[in-house]
């Protein structure tokens, strides 16, 4: 009997004693690498990376010339940016109604081809920098949860994923103008709330489905419905049981602050939030996403729609309006998190339109490390991940990117600037010198 196990056990430990033997071990030399914890940059660091994961980061020193060393000591080295508002599996031209182009995305694009669209623009995220998105619904019936899987087991390339299923709404979801004999092919989409009991039930639903948060709709204008306050305190009661997040949509000030009572973690868009509400959101630490673009972005946008540029005096509001919340929230102490929220067609890769949240963020007048603080550690603890990822911390994973320029005094030209991709250990992008 004692033979017997001895030989199961070789024959079960074995191929994992080996596996563990065979990680690789890489180095990379940090000219800066920036801290996302304590927000400052630091010179000449040694990132230790066993497999996925960071060993250890030290000063400058000698290394053996058998080890594996990748030279990035004419770059700074930061953590794998974050997108915490993305819809990978949702796309329009910039001329087209949401809602009849969600009708016809629904009966018109099979979930094959819907997921297979959605990897293409998941891979471009890698290309710049960013390692992480956090997906927020408007992708059929858990097809983000399917993407994140199939990147997850190296099927395809592709970001982290952390995906929030179909997003949990009042009657009619955000898809306006259905019929009521057609309002069946809106829980194509989106998962309708009829009652308190029935949020928690489909807070369950989700969980079976194995989602990483939740999201809802606190208001879904220009439909009128709208979640109630019990409804959402029922969601996010079961979800925290869960261990769960909940973030929620709002446009108005009032369903804010109806979300706010009920608990909510996240405030994603908030575009017409007040000074008393930005206030309420610092003291209860519940995050912000803002999700305006760049005056580059808008303007594109609006010759996209066909606007006169000389009669565009709602993109200087828009930019106006936007910069004097950001800046007040900040002001205020409420914890900022970087999302884009951008699914427009702007003739340019998803992951590149993503990236515009980061020069809004400066037009707006965020200091450039507050920036990159708000698309990693900040974001990450958005997501209760802040141990693992939107780091470059003991143990975290090793997404690390590279960018050259100088950030402080270059930001944006430096940010666009990403030369080196490595996400879980695996390098995606390299346009540095050659491995050592």
């Amino acid at each position: 009997m004692t033979r017997v196990l001895f030989i199961f056990l070789l024959i079960v430990l074995f191929p994992y004693t080996k596996s563990i033997g065979q990680q690789s071990d890489v180095y990379i030399k940090a000219g800066l690498l920036y801290d996302s914890k304590s927000n400052q940059l630091l010179p000449n660091k040694i990132i230790h990376i066993q497999g996925s994961t960071i060993k250890s980061i030290t000063g400058f020193r000698k290394m053996d010339n058998d080890k594996k060393v990748i030279d990035l000591s004419d770059y700074t080295v930061l953590p794998g940016l974050i997108d915490a508002h993305t819809h990978v599996l949702f796309s329009q031209e910039a001329n087209e109604d949401f809602a009849g182009h969600s009708i016809q995305t629904l009966t018109m694009e099979s979930d094959a081809l819907r997921a297979l669209r959605g990897a293409k623009r998941a891979e471009s995220y890698l290309e710049e920098g960013i390692t992480s998105i956090k997906d927020l619904g408007n992708s059929g019936l858990y097809l983000d949860v399917a993407l994140r899987d199939a990147i997850n087991e190296g099927t395809i390339d592709g970001p982290r994923i952390f995906a929030a299923g179909p997003i949990l709404s009042a009657v009619g979801g955000q898809v306006y103008g259905v019929t009521h004999q057609h309002q069946n092919i809106i829980d194509l989409e989106y998962r309708i709330i009829k009652s308190s009991e029935d949020a928690k039930n489909a807070v369950r639903e989700h969980i079976n489905q194995n989602v990483d948060l939740i999201k809802i709709c606190a208001d879904n204008l220009p439909n009128k419905a709208f979640l109630t306050v019990e409804e959402m305190s029922a969601i996010v009661e079961m979800a925290h049981s869960y261990d769960l997040t909940v973030t929620a949509h709002c446009i108005t000030n009032e369903s804010a602050r109806n979300a706010i009572e009920a608990g909510v973690d996240g405030i994603e868009h908030g575009f017409n939030l007040t000074d008393s509400t930005l206030t309420l959101m610092a003291e209860k630490k519940i995050f912000l996403v803002p999700t305006e673009n760049s005056r580059s972005y808008m303007e594109t946008y609006a010759k996209l729609i066909g606007d006169d540029l000389n009669s565009m005096d709602w993109v200087g509001g828009y930019i106006n309006k936007g910069k004097k919340r950001l800046m007040t929230a900040i002001e205020k102490g409420v914890p900022i998190v970087a999302g884009s929220d951008n699914y427009t067609k702007m003739g340019v890769s998803r992951g590149k339109s993503s990236k515009d949240m980061l020069r809004n963020y400066f037009e707006a007048g965020m200091k450039p490390l507050d920036i990159l603080q708000s698309a990693t550690y900040i974001s990450a603890m958005h997501l209760n991940k802040e141990m693992d990822i939107g780091t470059i911390s003991l143990m975290a994973y090793a997404d690390i990117i590279a960018v050259k320029g100088n950030l402080e005094n270059d930001f944006i030209s430096t940010m666009d600037n990403v030369v080196f991709v490595m996400k879980d250990g695996k390098v995606y992008k390299n346009n540095v010198n050659p491995s050592k």
